[in-house]
């Protein structure tokens, strides 16, 4: 299985600024649900992965620094 490169700050912020509700320079830290969403959907369709994260998982969603943590280990976690 061929490796990916590490989800990255400016990843996520490039994501969010796909949203339209940041700037990809933006100093906010946290996310709103429908962000959260975004990122979900972004970094699956990046990676080619279905994440399905649970209720605990997507509450530790909370900053961009959690998703950038968390999403990268989850995209590690299904692609073996």
């Amino acid at each position: 299985m061929p490796d990916y490169p590490a989800l990255q700050r400016a990843d996520v912020l490039a994501m969010l600024a796909g949203l339209g509700t940041r700037g990809a320079d933006s100093e906010l830290e946290r996310l709103t649900s429908m962000e959260v969403a975004w990122l979900v959907h972004q970094v699956e369709q990046r990676y080619g992965v279905e994440l399905d994260l649970d209720d605990e998982e997507l509450a530790r969603l909370r900053t961009v620094s959690d998703a950038v943590s968390l999403l990268d280990e989850s995209v590690r976690a299904r692609r073996g």
